[in-house]
């Protein structure tokens, strides 16, 4: 049937036909056709008028809708969500209460939302509904509307709608990728015959825009959640790698590494174990982790995930065993138990083995620090023995050139003699040399070189730097300088190797200075310490020699460099003694113009 929209000529007719009507029913002169006329013109014009009353309610509705929909999707935050449906509801029904349920995971329906008529939340106490048409909508995935709860057969018996003496209620599933994830609810516990089937059908709609806003939210929330774990996930990884680079004791990077994996999945204890072959095999402890664990008891678990190559897991899901290592015989096993959450998973077995994977890393670093430094011990025992096995035979050596040379004055010696016996003795100082240098490195290498400490006069290291040196600058033509002030403060150090380090420095700014050149000496107080400065105006260095300066056995490639006696012990040395003096050595060099070599020593204070 069209509709007509009713205008104002309209109304003025049906004045003035009732009042026709009213004007014959009151003359007596009663014309019935002519009053059924008028009243089916009045008839179609209530007729007309209702159509047009239930269009207009209809486009509300679907205005209302139109707005709702909108409202949902400005939002991904789970609870405003929810708290927007339920407004949304009301208004639409003309309910006086709502209920939003949500299926758990245990499938039972779970009050998320409760609010009045007037936007406000219900108090627990409060919740009371129908709980039979609750659970019958969300079992039948069928929309349930009474309007007089009491006296509808089908719920009357049911003692929580009686005692409640509920009367209009609608309720509708919400579904979501097919599965229904809860209801909507409402009722008016005091007027019977409110909802209609109209109003079930809006509410049936707006429930299918919720439930996917809903969905929409949860998704998100569960996405955001993930991420959220992921990203946790990481900054602990990452938070291990920080802990298991810093750890060059392999001891201690396993303990760091069992630790790790028992904190990132909650368990509660932990050991490391090495399987060694034999009958029957044996597993020895390396290290564990909270509780006790009997290894006796863990033995099956930890031969499977050696046999099968990989991580394996209890039949009870209660324990863990992850491969640290297969080299040889040599098999690392790090077992997990007692988990917070009694079961480990596939997440957690993934963490766990991606622990390790860093750990492995960690691990083989370790082992080859280890390996290096025993070597290197053994190198400098070695080194040390030598040296101090050399130092008879050279002295004897020496001994008895110096012998040869003292007797043979006013003897007749060729040249050719007395050139040999020199050169034995000049070989022989360098061999010297050559020892002590070796002794210095493995004694500082070893941990058994100490520094006698005691007040020391500046003065009388600068003296002995000068007569020692002199010598060699004089005969290369070297203009030597000093820049010392009158009064210098007492130093604290070991006066035999502050000698030895400026003895150094000095010997190389004359031996890389070709002759003629300046060597300057410079010391200055600086608060509690005294600087020292070595200047020359020799070949200098490059960026990448002061790189390698220091490297025991370097010596820069050049043929002038190359052509100075030396070892490249004698800077090593020196840096190691300047450290323990608690300086470091500060070099500022070009090349072709010269080098400075500064450093600090600590002056004396009585207190």
């Amino acid at each position: 049937m069209s509709i007509r929209f009713l205008s104002e000529q309209d109304f003025l007719n049906a004045r003035q036909t009732l009042a026709l009507v009213r004007g014959q029913m009151s003359s007596g002169r009663i014309e019935t056709d002519y009053i059924l006329r008028q009243l089916d013109k009045i008839g179609a014009l209530l007729e007309n008028a209702e159509n047009l009353q239930k269009a207009h309610k209809s486009a509300e509705r679907f205005e209302a809708l139109y707005n709702v929909s909108r409202l949902l999707g400005s939002s991904l935050d789970e609870t405003t969500v929810l708290n927007q449906v339920m407004d949304a509801v009301i208004q639409l029904t003309g309910a006086e209460r709502g209920f939003l349920m949500l299926r758990d995971d245990d499938g039972n329906l779970r009050v998320r939302v409760a609010r009045n008529f007037d936007q406000q939340s219900i108090s627990e106490d409060e919740l009371h509904f129908s709980r039979t048409i609750a659970y019958g909508v969300m079992d039948g995935d069928k929309a349930i509307l009474t309007t007089n709860a009491v006296e509808d057969p089908r719920f009357a018996n049911q003692a929580s709608i009686v005692s409640q003496a509920l009367k209009s209620i609608m309720c509708v599933p919400l579904r979501a990728r097919g599965q229904v994830i809860g209801v909507a609810y409402v009722e008016n516990r005091v007027i019977a015959g409110l909802f209609a089937d109209d109003d079930l059908a809006t509410l049936e709609a707006l429930a299918g825009q919720a439930s996917m806003a809903i969905d929409n939210a949860r998704l998100f929330s569960a996405t955001d959640e993930q991420l959220n774990q992921r990203l946790n996930e990481l900054r602990e990884l990452r938070r291990i790698d920080l802990k298991l680079s810093a750890k060059l004791d392999f001891d201690e990077a396993l303990r760091t590494t069992l630790e790790s994996a028992c904190e990132i999945v909650k368990a509660r204890s932990g050991l490391i174990v090495r399987q060694e072959d034999g009958t029957p095999p044996r597993s020895s402890l390396i290290c564990s982790y909270g509780q006790a664990l009997d290894l006796a008891f863990y033995q099956d678990v930890v031969l499977q995930a050696l046999q099968q190559g990989r991580t394996v897991r209890s039949a009870d899901q209660q324990v863990m065993a992850v491969l640290l290592q297969r080299d040889g015989q040599d098999r690392t096993v790090l077992v997990l138990a007692d988990q917070e959450h009694e079961r480990f998973n596939d997440e957690h077995q993934d963490l766990v083995e991606r622990v390790a994977v860093r750990a492995l890393v960690t691990l083989e670093n370790a082992r080859l620090y280890r390996a290096v430094k025993a070597a290197d011990q053994a190198k400098s025992e070695f080194v040390g023995i030598v040296a101090h096995d050399l130092k008879t035979p050279m002295t004897s050596i020496r001994g008895y050139a110096d012998l040869v040379l003292m007797e043979s004055e006013g003897k007749n010696l060729s040249p050719q003699q007395s050139k040999f016996l020199n050169h034995i003795i000049s070989t022989v100082e360098r061999m010297r040399v050559l020892v002590s240098d070796l002794a210095d490195v493995s004694r500082i290498e070893s941990g058994h070189f100490s520094m006698d400490n005691r007040p020391v006069s500046a003065r009388a290291v600068i003296e002995a730097v000068r007569d020692t040196t002199m010598p060699e600058i004089v005969a290369r033509q070297h203009h030597y300088e000093e820049d010392v002030p009158e009064v210098l403060p007492e130093l604290f150090t070991d006066y035999y190797r502050l000698v030895q380090v400026m003895t150094n420095l000095v010997s190389n700014a004359y031996k890389y200075t070709p002759p003629g050149g300046t060597i300057t000496l410079r010391v200055r107080p600086q608060g509690d310490r005294v600087r020292f400065e070595i200047s020359d105006t020799g070949i200098g260095l490059s960026p990448e020699q002061i790189a390698k300066l220091g490297t025991k056995f370097w010596r820069a490639d050049d043929d002038y460099t190359r052509s100075q006696s030396g070892t490249g012990l004698g800077f090593a040395i020196t840096s190691s003694l300047v450290r323990l003096m608690g300086s470091t050595i500060e070099i500022d060099s070009q090349k072709g113009r010269g080098s400075t070599f500064a450093f600090s020593v600590p002056t004396y204070r009585p207190e």
